[in-house]
């Protein structure tokens, strides 16, 4: 059974979308209305960086990270994250599933991440670092079956790890749609979904569910077809949710 809406703690109904839905809204939002995926990625990076320093207890409470990064969109934030948490005195390293296989805007998300000094792995390597935190950013809502190679050895790698894991937009593994899970995936000390909650979040693997604006307007959504409730966000960029 699929959420088809999700609460705020301050009792706003936002509805869920599918993997589908959110193809048309990125879709609708980067060729017609904006923000573009620079944009985009950037808002979700910076928002993924804010809730690991709150996993942390704050800046007080530093420990390095671990980002596993996928070649998409959703390992780009994942990239972004780790320069916003290097730029704070964080210990990063970022695991790429597939160094060569970037898309151009994780590429240069890669780019100025290497600016800050933090280093760059490849899977094989995994077992040689240490994670106080580790921030899943392999595949989001882009899956297509039972996670392979790097992707999987990603994932089965986190389940060994005692420290908290947190899942940008899903958790690799988990169908967005369905909440299903056709293979190996992660199980998310807590979940930061973007722009809307995505209708297969309602299963225990996604942990707490946090919802971060990454400045979609409105009329993207009106021009998708789904109804959005103004202010969800109120003065924030991050809200708690939960199935409504």
């Amino acid at each position: 059974m699929t959420a088809s809406t999700f609460v705020t703690d301050e009792g706003i109904q936002v509805p869920a979308v599918t993997a589908e839905q959110m193809r048309e809204v990125d879709r609708v939002a980067i060729q017609e209305v904006g923000p573009n995926l620079y944009q985009m990625m950037e808002n979700a990076g910076r928002s993924l960086a804010l809730t690991v320093l709150d996993a942390m207890g704050g800046a007080s409470g530093l420990e390095p990270v671990v980002v596993l990064a996928g070649t998409g969109g959703n390992g780009g934030g994942g990239i972004c994250a780790g320069r916003h948490l290097a730029n704070r005195g964080v210990e990063v390293t970022v695991v790429l599933s597939d160094s060569k296989g970037l898309k151009a805007v994780p590429e240069d998300q890669l780019s100025t991440y290497r600016g800050t000094g933090g280093r760059v792995a490849s899977p094989d390597e995994l077992d040689k670092h240490e994670a106080g935190v580790v921030v899943d950013a392999i595949i989001g809502y882009s899956l297509r079956g039972a996670p392979r190679d790097a992707p999987r050895a990603m994932i089965e790698w986190t389940a060994a790890q005692t420290a908290p894991v947190i899942s940008l937009d899903v958790p690799s593994g988990i169908d967005a749609t369905s909440g299903r899970a056709p293979g190996a995936h992660v199980l998310a000390s807590a979940t930061l979904t973007l722009a809307l909650p995505k209708t297969g979040l309602d299963v225990a693997a996604v942990g707490d569910l946090f919802l971060a604006d990454i400045g979609i307007p409105r009329d993207v959504y009106r021009r998708s077809g789904i109804d959005v409730p103004a202010h969800i966000f109120g003065e924030m960029y991050r809200a708690s949710v939960r199935p409504g």
